[in-house]
């Protein structure tokens, strides 16, 4: 048996009354996310444990069938480990925006969707100004960087707000507050000072584009303990698609083998077609392939209702459809499911249950006509902790 999972990264989300009281994902046309339904299990999963951030970490944590809070792993750390950054035992990972503030506000927590050639020429300039014993900035994935502070592990009991959750409200509430917090804001408070001569802010900005006016560390984490392989715990040799460095992380640490699609991003200029066709081609080698797609989750930071139903219909367009016709050859298993919702309305994360749905040999229809959040809560099926999703999927 052969197994791929599709995780719609912050599809879910609620009712809106410009789509006439449908969510994003009950409005968007998905004819191959129904088709499974209608043969499949379909269910709700409690994928963010009550009291922990409901994070894509914690979210897809769960996906992947381990526990949250008892294999809990720093955001930053986890994303540090995609980048093969080694942390040492006395050195903390945060990740890193680069943001746009103006008038004291947050007006872009992805400094317009800065490209990563870019963002990468902004952090070079940062690090080659900031760095040193204490401080040493990675460059990352457009917008997203990670820093690693060496000699302070009081970091870990600071207070952080992701920039993500304070869009268009003033930032000085939320800036880094408790222990160690005056490091980084001296860190944050000289990285504007070198941005505002940064000669990449001068070309975006002249260009009518947003630019990257400040620094924004959040999500820390240290070294990480080894978890147990997902090989080890499931007997499946995995890989992991993904655009994130998030979820690249989680693939390290759990030994699957990253793919490396060309085309594959976190936004909205993600090659789908291209995801899909080398994921499906890794199941040749591979028992489980997981095919994460960042973009509704950015549409739904960025509050755009068109941008996020877009996504969702290319997902199934051009990955759920092709997955369906591999499957259509041989003995194939597939999950579908959001980690989390990401709410139009507020433009971050609850961790309210996700709908899922599970096709294939040996699998049950419980009674579900389409695929959205309703139909999911209908069906009755509540699987609390969202790890066991995982048992579902291959039992």
């Amino acid at each position: 048996m052969k197994y791929v999972i599709v995780i719609l990264d912050g599809a879910a989300g609620w009712p809106l009354a410009q789509l006439a009281g449908r969510t994003t994902l009950a409005a968007a046309r998905t004819p191959n996310l129904d088709a499974l339904a209608q043969r499949g299990r379909v269910g709700c999963a409690q994928t963010v444990p009550v009291g922990t951030e409901p994070s894509s970490s914690a979210a897809c944590t769960s996906i992947l069938g381990y526990d949250p809070v008892n294999d809990y792993v720093g955001r930053g750390a986890i994303e540090a480990a995609s980048m093969g950054i080694m942390l040492g035992p006395d050195q903390v990972a945060l990740r890193l925006n680069l943001v746009n503030i103006e008038g004291g506000a947050m007006r872009s927590y992805s400094s317009g969707g800065i490209s990563t050639p870019e963002s990468n020429a902004i952090v070079r300039d940062v690090a080659a100004s900031l760095d040193d014993e204490t401080f040493k900035l990675y460059a990352g994935v457009a917008y997203r960087h990670i820093l690693v502070v060496s000699g302070h592990p009081e970091l870990l009991d600071a207070s952080y707000t992701p920039p993500h959750d304070i869009s268009d409200r003033r930032v000085e509430p939320h800036v880094p507050k408790g222990a160690g917090s005056e490091l980084l804001l001296g860190y944050m408070e000289r990285a504007h000072k070198l941005l505002e001569n940064s000669g990449v802010n001068r070309c975006r900005m002249a260009d009518g584009e947003v630019g990257a006016t400040d620094v924004w560390p959040f999500w820390p984490g240290v070294r990480p303990k080894e978890l147990e392989s997902l090989g080890e715990k499931r007997g499946v040799r995995a890989a992991m698609s993904s655009g994130v460095d998030l979820l690249n992380g989680l693939a390290v640490l759990t030994g699957m083998d990253r793919l490396v699609i060309d085309g594959v991003t976190g936004g909205a200029d993600n090659d789908y077609a291209a995801q899909a066709a080398g994921s499906i081609a890794a199941l040749a080698e591979h028992d489980l392939v997981v095919i994460h797609v960042e973009s509704p989750d950015e549409e739904g930071h960025e509050g755009s209702v068109a941008g996020k139903v877009a996504a969702i219909e290319a997902i199934d367009r051009l990955i759920v459809s092709a997955v369906r016709d591999r499957a259509a050859v041989g003995d194939v298993r597939i999950l579908a499911m959001p980690d989390h919702p990401t709410p139009i309305e507020i433009k971050t994360h609850v961790g309210e249950p996700v709908p899922f749905v599970i096709w294939g040999p040996g699998i049950e229809h419980n009674g579900a006509a389409s695929y959205d959040e309703e139909a999911a809560s209908s069906a009755g099926l509540q699987l609390d902790p969202g790890s066991l999703v995982m048992d579902e999927l291959l039992r």
